[in-house]
This record gives C-alpha cells, structure tokens and sequence, in this order.
C-alpha cells in the first residue's frame, strides 16, 4: 500500500562468530523508513548503526528478524537476488567519493548502466542529465584530479542517481569535506529528496549534518535508542 514504509525491520539481530568469541552487533531493531523521508542514523562506534545500514543496502544479511523492502522479505533472497534489488532501488554514496581516478565524470557516473548493459546513447544521456543535477555538467570531462573535493562528491551523487533509485543511502558523506563543501553537499541531498523524490539514509556522527534530516534515528549498543524529528519536520 501507499503508505505502507518502504523499509521495514523487525527484531532484527545480527551476530559475528560463533562460540565464545561471537558478537552480537544488533540485538533486535525495529525500524521503520517512510517513503520520501530523510533520515541521519546517528550513534557511537560499535552502536550498530553501521551494520544497520550495511544490511538496508543489501551488502549483508540480518542473523534473525524480518526486513521488507517495498513489501518484498528480503532475508529470504539469495546473493544474486539481493544484488539485483541493489542494482535496481539503491544508490550509494561514500565518505572516499570511491571515484575511477583515470577516468572523467561522465564516465564514472556512467559505470552503473555499464553493469546494467545499456547503449552508449542511454549512457551518455543519463549521465549528463545526472551530472546537470548535481550542478556539474560543464565538468564532464574533468578527471577526479581534476575536481574539488566537493566537486568529486557531487559526481559520486551523480554515479549514485543516474540509475534512479528508489532510496539513497550515503555513509558519511561530508566526512572528508570542509564545513563549507558539506553544507552544499547537504543542501544537494535535501534537493534530491524534495525534488526527486529521493528517500535517503545517511550515516553521520556531526549534529550539524543530521539537522538537515526530517528524521534522526540514534543507535546505542546494538538497538535503536531513540528516534526525534528533525528541524526540518
């Protein structure tokens, strides 16, 4: 339905090891992520927060507990199944920008429908529509030597979009950016959820950064401890 999240956990777990030496990162999170939201997961090292988002992004899989995305049970996929929902709803941005360091913007933002085998044309026209998004057009064919270190962040926003996804999920995206660069890296992700419908989960641990987010979800060990509304609720 409509309003139904389009991301929900429940009891979530996860453990590393086994035996004595075994850990357990999540202990039982229920969470729910409403379509078009902004959300910023906040919490202290080892809080889970990071293990959250590895397994909304597909990248790992919850111990025990269900995980529902757009309705679908993803814990019940397999590998190859998991990495098809990632291809097709996710987008992903990192705190290193994660960038082809020998090849230009466009190429970098174009990498995602290379995997997906889309034609030169297709390629060409999205990844320009995407970089004309995040402002940087004029700098196609620039290399990441070439770019700022926000520059470099917006191509990785632009390599993240281009396949529309349905959620964003960004790991420390200003972490290696200066208050000034982070603010505008901010301001795009706000724009991205307003204008395109965007939702995005972001990790941060700067109260600054969160402050941008409809919704703050803080993590302490290995559950969630409370969620707030953001200043921009």
């Amino acid at each position: 339905m409509a309003n139904d999240p389009i991301i929900r956990l429940r009891g979530v777990t996860k453990t590393y090891g086994s035996g004595p030496t075994a850990f357990q990162a999540l202990k039982g999170v229920d969470l729910d992520i409403q379509r078009g939201d902004f959300v910023a997961v906040m919490g202290p090292s080892g809080s889970g927060k990071s293990t959250t988002m590895n397994i909304l992004g597909c990248l790992d899989v919850p111990s025990g507990g269900s995980f529902e995305f757009k309705g679908h049970r993803v814990e019940s996929l397999d590998r190859d199944q998991r990495a098809l929902l990632r291809r097709r709803y996710l987008g992903f941005v990192f705190q290193g920008f994660n960038l082809l360091s020998r090849t230009t913007a466009l190429e970098n933002v174009e990498l995602p429908l290379l995997y997906r085998g889309e034609d030169k044309k297709a390629r060409y026209d999205a990844g320009m529509a995407a970089l004309d998004k995040v402002g940087l057009k004029p700098w196609w064919d620039h290399t990441p030597a070439e770019l700022s270190g926000g520059q470099q962040q917006r191509v990785a926003i632009a390599r993240a979009i281009v396949t529309h996804p349905d959620v964003l999920l960004a790991d420390e995206p200003t972490g290696n950016l200066d208050s000034e660069r982070s603010v505008e890296i901010m301001e795009l992700l706000t724009d991205l959820n307003l204008n395109s419908g965007i939702t995005v989960l972001m990790v941060t641990h700067e109260p600054d950064m969160a402050a941008f987010a409809r919704t703050i979800v803080h993590f302490k060990d290995g559950l969630v401890e409370r969620i707030e509304k953001g200043k921009r609720s």
